[in-house]
């Protein structure tokens, strides 16, 4: 069995508090990755972290979330997979990356999730509704509805994920590189210990 990660962040501002109150949770973006350090993780979200107005399909970068975003906290779950699945998904997120620019971030599709409609507009977007195709498409089904309507909630509720590490960014930028991943992460309180 092999695993994958996701990320949930959980940042200041306008935008993210309308996200967090329509979703009812805190985390309002979700990342997928293939490694529990996220050194190779992928969504659609803000090109530059600062600004919420340009975004579309990006590699992750903790170093410059915290930058832009200090305070943020991070949640990480690992899912279970087959070998096959990964490889495929790895294929697909590689592929994805190299064609970064003629993916968006789906607006018009927001007053449709709220109406719980599907809507699909040509390669555009949510976080969430990327990670929910990119895993439909490869065999990981994790959700009985179109990937449209999938949210970040939709991932938080999982209960076929395991807790990794949930903290804040800073602590996890400052330790990623001196622990063993991803056995020795479990928890903001394992670093303080």
């Amino acid at each position: 069995m092999e695993k994958l990660y996701l990320a949930f962040v959980d940042t200041p501002g306008l935008f993210a508090a309308l996200i967090r109150k329509t979703i009812d949770v805190s985390y309002v973006h979700v990342v997928l990755s293939l490694d529990a350090g996220l050194s190779e993780a992928y969504s659609i979200g803000r090109r530059k972290p600062s600004v919420p107005f340009f975004a579309g399909f990006e590699k992750e970068d903790t170093y410059r979330i915290e930058q832009a975003f200090p305070t943020a906290r991070y949640r990480i779950v690992a899912l279970d997979c087959t070998k096959e699945q990964k490889e495929k998904i790895e294929h697909c997120l590689k592929e994805y990356f190299k064609k970064r620019f003629r993916y968006h971030y789906c607006i018009l599709g927001l007053p449709f999730l709220l109406l719980d409609i599907p809507f699909y507009q040509k390669r555009h977007y949510t976080c969430s509704s990327f990670i929910a195709k990119i895993l439909e498409r490869n065999g990981v089904e994790l959700f009985g509805k179109h990937f449209s309507l999938v949210t970040p909630r939709d991932f938080y509720e999982l209960e076929e994920t395991k807790l990794i590490y949930e903290g804040s960014l800073s602590l996890f930028n400052r330790q990623k590189c001196h622990i063993q991943m991803p056995s020795d992460i479990h928890a903001e309180a394992a670093y303080e210990s």
